[in-house]
């Protein structure tokens, strides 16, 4: 047979377009053909925010688009409401723009899909074309085992049909794994339609072959155990210049942490979607104030400016420097950085794991206080907040915690240790460059 012909779509927010691009881009330097589509929104915005020269794999990459049925206006931070106008529109042009591919090059068609999370419906489409499917996980493999487990975790009461726990206990979703607190399903907080929606979803994305996770063994002991689907193909790594970002990247920051000494700044981020209150981002900003190293803090543009841009009056930033987006990767693999503030977002995760860097873990919603236990608890590479009476991470509280991290030379030596072993897996002969393989000959 030919070699396959991959037609990728993302869910339409960064989190989930980056893995899928850097995925596409793997699949595209084993000399695969590759079709990627973001929605006519996000193309725009990607063209004017991306930085550098295209890279040799990305321009092998075929761009197309669809409408994902907002106007140019329409708030998509609103995930409810991009959901819902997606699956209203995306499905019926689907169909008509694969018919398009195919016909352009007719003696390579589509042999295989590849979705992320809340795009189940393409493979429903592909399913009744005779083509085969796939998920790319953006989250952990354990979030995903954890969706997967779904029906079971009802059955035996540990949550109610809303995703609830019954009660605060630990589990083993596998013998293998480690023990889970109910209080960190990647749902947690979800309202019945949204836990509804994933429940159908895990449902559908049983058409896809494969459950490809950007993720190692090494890093998820067990989570492999609970479907025959689960195949580890991580950590991906972006190459060259990150065209699929939906803001300008402020490259700036590089020069300034040229300055700046061996292990001596701050790296705080907190992904695409965290909205910080008001008191809160006040107190990091004066936290950031009190320490004796040097920070980088990303504030992302966001559709709320009030929050983003109610600086305190008397937070000085002497010491720091704030951008409004950044190259992450290059940033966490820069000498200069101590240790990352973040959500804990699965992408960043990686990322921090992949440099060797200790975290400060501040989790926000859903699969993040998951990713905060591993970090915590089970590699032991990084420390949690603790919030006052008032439910804030005080200023103090801040300060202590980045000198309790950055004086533990065991946490710095374990990072470094997971960083060895996961990064070896996508050496030649790894774990994953196997795995990369097996699926490739299964999608011709």
């Amino acid at each position: 047979m030919g070699i396959p012909h991959f037609l990728c779509i993302p869910f339409p927010v960064q989190g989930h377009v980056n893995p899928l691009m850097q995925f596409s881009e793997v699949l595209a330097k084993h000399g695969c053909k590759v079709t990627f589509v973001n929605t006519e929104f996000n193309h725009k915005r990607s063209n004017s925010g991306g930085a550098g020269h295209e890279n040799t794999e990305r321009s092998q990459i075929k761009l197309v688009t669809l409408a994902d049925g907002l106007e140019p206006e329409d708030d998509r931070s609103d995930v409810k409401k991009l959901l819902l106008s997606i699956k209203n529109t995306m499905p019926h042009r689907f169909p008509k723009l694969i018919e398009d591919i195919n016909a352009l090059d007719g003696d390579n068609k589509v042999t295989c899909i590849i979705v992320t999370i809340n795009m189940g419906w393409a493979l429903q489409v592909g399913h009744s074309l005779g083509i085969k499917g796939a998920l790319l996980c953006p989250c952990s493999a354990t979030s995903l085992a954890s969706a997967a487990c779904i029906p079971t975790l009802i059955h035996d009461g540990i949550i109610d049909s809303l995703g609830r726990h019954t009660k605060k206990q630990e589990i083993q979703l596998s013998p293998d794994m480690p023990m889970m607190d109910t209080e960190n399903f990647p749902w947690r907080g979800f309202n019945k339609t949204f836990f509804d929606h994933l429940v159908q979803e895990m449902q559908i994305l049983n058409l896809g072959g494969w459950w490809l996770c950007n993720t190692t063994n090494d890093l998820e002991p067990g989570a492999f155990s609970i479907s025959p689907k689960f195949l580890p193909i991580g950590p991906l790594m972006e190459s060259g210049d990150n065209k699929s970002s939906f803001w300008k990247e402020d490259t700036s920051c590089i020069e300034w942490l040229d300055e700046q000494a061996p292990q001596s700044v701050v790296y705080v981020s907190f992904g695409s979607l965290a909205v910080m209150e008001p008191n809160q981002f006040k107190e990091l900003a004066l936290g950031l104030d009190l320490l004796d190293k040097f920070f980088l803090w990303v504030v992302r543009p966001s559709n709320d400016n009030e929050v983003t841009n109610s600086y305190p009056d008397e937070f000085h930033g002497s010491k720091g420097k704030i951008v409004s987006w950044a190259p992450q990767k290059k940033i966490l693999n820069h000498p200069a950085i101590a240790c990352f503030i973040s959500h804990c977002g699965w992408n960043s995760t990686l990322e921090g794991v992949c440099s060797g860097v200790p975290f400060l873990c501040w989790p926000f919603s859903t699969d993040q206080f998951l990713d905060t236990s591993y970090i915590c608890d089970v590699w032991k590479i990084g420390l949690g907040f603790e919030k006052d009476e008032n439910g804030l991470i005080s200023r103090g509280e801040i300060k202590k915690k980045v000198e309790q991290l950055l004086g533990d030379g065991d946490i710095k030596a374990r990072s470094l240790k997971l960083k060895e072993m996961t990064m070896n897996n996508i050496d030649e002969g790894g774990q994953s460059s196997k795995n990369l393989n097996v699926f490739i000959n299964w999608a011709k």
